[in-house]
């Protein structure tokens, strides 16, 4: 029955046409939820609506990060080349273009004061900016690996940086320095979280447990048993009474002194990326591929929050037994713009990395006016609306159905908001006719005309913003339609000089795929046509499209990296040999590639994740065999 239903699914939905790099929540109302891509695109969304709001254009490499403002009005985003784009999303427009980073940025947070943001990259550095001047405030190096998360204390005195070299620092922005080292993990640090008054901080690692750390003395006061899977969200109660962990397919609930686990849910997700709290429901997102699924689990129905009134004082001696110190977070008054606690600002210049635009090129493109003017116009002068925002609904169903087939409804017009009543029953989200309508995927104010849409508006409803990538597509398909002629006639060769003559690495990709699961297609000939090419692909952006190309290169360090060295010597002068000659100048090129390769590697090594460290790390190794 609906009433025993903890937790439930929402929605799922396809959020980008490549793959999901990264989301957050909107913290302050739990009601928004922003998304980046390899598609190299931000978008936004309203949660539980399968419709974008807002798309946000102008990073030319993948999204690797996001994150709102804390009061949902800003959103900054972090690219694979290291730049920063911060958007304010009431204007609808870009408002700042940072660069300064090396390598690919995975972290990110806004100041409480809302005039600076900090970032963690793959370059193993932190940055601090501010927004006001556009520039790199300092720079914290001590990381030996990638930054993975960082927070702001409530306060806004000190930052806390995670990362995959197993520590956790605390920073003190005011003095520009490291306040301490937390080294107790025995794996990549994923996610801390501070209490949202208390002097405590939460970290969840690939070590499997949640580790919690007193802020007086930096020393930890518990440590949770070892999980399944590695923890990689963690996100208090707004009351700091507790502390929610998604890991796996479950929900634990923890306590801290003593360590005590209150609860432990079953849902049906995975690798959940960002949790928000919204009207006693905790609201969970995380990715797969090209899609993002949403989640919700009621509060009042899990332990400590939902305890009954009997228990009341045991509820309240959660978060008033510790005797521990509290933030101060009230913004002290100022007769000035500067804050009197403003971090101390570098000596060096703002830094430049890459070549990215300053905002030129940048767009934030409306996909639904109803729902932006709603979230952002109206929200502006009256920012509690999101936040009292009705509750999303349980379905009916006693177990997790299929995933939800949201379709938009009609929403309120400007200036109007819809009243709801607590038993509201919950929005159909189909009609009453078998099957699924057109109109189901059309944006509100065409699903409210939808007695007069035609079928050539529905088609061109359908078809809008696709044309480009459609062409695109039909494009590989006839490419890949006459690779496949020649390749089914016999003529391999032929078949990748005409791939490679075509300049499109996807069809490249494609091919090797298939040469790489058949290993008897490889010959010394074919080693010399494609390295070149595995070289130019080795440097691409798309993760996928770098794997295929090393595995290729491993599977030629394996099949004739002896034979390379062995032929490597010129051939004697007294003597003519054609054959031998032929394959000395063939080992001889594939030997200059195979370096040049290794160069790119150990360049890019550090900044690499960790699925592609991994296979560089093989292909190093292999290349003794030519040395």
């Amino acid at each position: 029955m609906a009433t025993t239903k903890k937790a439930w699914k929402l929605q799922d939905f396809m959020a980008h046409g490549a793959d999901v790099k990264c989301l957050g929540l909107g913290h302050k109302s739990g009601r928004v939820l922003v998304t980046g891509g390899d598609d190299r695109k931000v978008n936004l969304w309203s949660v539980g609506k399968p419709h974008s709001i807002m798309s946000l254009t102008g990073h030319t490499t993948s999204i690797e990060s996001v994150r709102f403002g804390h009061d949902e009005e800003l959103v900054v985003a972090g690219s694979l080349s290291g730049a920063l784009k911060i958007w304010d999303l009431e204007a609808a427009k870009i408002l700042r273009t940072l660069t300064g980073h090396k390598a690919g940025i995975k972290s990110l947070d806004f100041h409480p004061y809302g005039n600076f943001a900090a970032s963690g990259s793959m370059d193993c550095n932190v940055k601090l900016w501010d927004i006001r001047r556009k520039g790199c405030i300092f720079t914290y190096k001590g990381h030996t690996n990638c930054v993975n998360c960082l927070r702001f204390t409530p306060d806004g005195q000190w930052l806390a940086t995670a990362s995959d070299d197993s520590t956790i620092k605390i920073w003190d922005l005011t003095a520009g320095k490291q306040l301490t080292e937390l080294k107790l993990h025995r794996g990549p640090v994923n996610i801390v979280e501070f209490h949202p008054s208390d002097l405590l901080l939460a970290s969840g690692s690939s070590d499997k447990t949640v580790k919690f750390w007193e802020l007086e003395s930096f020393q930890c006061v518990s440590t949770s048993d070892t999980d399944k899977h590695p923890i990689k969200s963690l996100h208090f109660h707004p009351e700091g009474s507790c502390v929610y962990s998604a890991c796996g397919d479950t929900l634990k609930v923890y306590g801290w002194e003593p360590l005590v686990c209150h609860d432990v849910v079953s849902v049906q997700w995975a690798d959940v990326s960002d949790m928000a709290i919204a009207n006693s429901q905790l609201i969970a997102a995380s990715y797969n591929k090209t899609n993002v699924s949403t989640f919700v689990v009621d509060l009042n129905k899990i332990a400590p929050t939902g305890m009954t009134s009997k228990s009341e004082n045991a509820r309240a001696s959660l978060t008033s037994a510790s005797g521990r110190r509290s933030f101060i977070t009230e913004r002290p008054h100022t007769s000035c713009n500067s804050h009197p606690n403003e971090p101390k600002r570098s000596d060096t210049p703002p830094e430049k990395g890459d070549n990215e635009d300053d905002g030129a090129t940048s767009r934030a493109d409306i996909q639904n006016q109803d729902d932006y003017h709603r979230l952002f116009k109206e929200n502006a002068r009256n920012p509690q609306v999101r936040a009292r925002a009705e509750p999303f609904m349980a379905p009916p169903e006693d177990d997790f159905p299929a995933p939800v087939k949201a379709s938009p409804q009609p929403g309120p017009s400007p200036g109007q908001r819809r009243e709801v009543t607590p038993a509201a029953k919950p929005p159909v989200h189909q009609s009453d006719k078998e099957g699924v309508q057109a109109e189901d995927f059309l944006p509100p104010e065409r699903s409210a005309s939808k007695g007069n849409l035609s079928e050539p508006e529905t088609i061109e409803k359908l078809t809008k913003g696709h044309s480009s990538m459609m062409t695109v597509l039909a494009q590989r398909s006839r490419n890949l339609q006459v690779v496949r002629a020649m390749w089914t006639s016999g003529n391999t060769k032929t078949a990748i000089d005409s791939a490679i003559s075509m300049k499109d690495q996807a069809v490249m990709v494609d091919l090797l795929n298939i040469i790489n699961s058949r290993g008897s297609l490889w010959t010394l000939d074919l080693c010399n046509l494609l390295l070149p090419q595995l070289k130019d692909i080795m440097g691409s952006k798309y993760e996928s499209h770098v794997v295929t190309a090393a595995t290729s290169v491993k599977v030629v360090l394996k099949n004739f990296g002896s034979l390379i060295k062995s032929n490597m010597e010129e051939p004697p002068g007294a003597f003519v040999d054609i054959q031998r000659e032929e394959r000395h100048k063939k080992c001889l090129g594939c030997y200059s590639v195979l370096t040049s390769i290794k160069s790119m590697i150990q360049s890019s090594q550090s900044s690499a994740t960790p699925k592609l460290a991994n296979i560089f790390r093989e292909i190093v190794l292999l290349m003794t065999s030519i040395e």
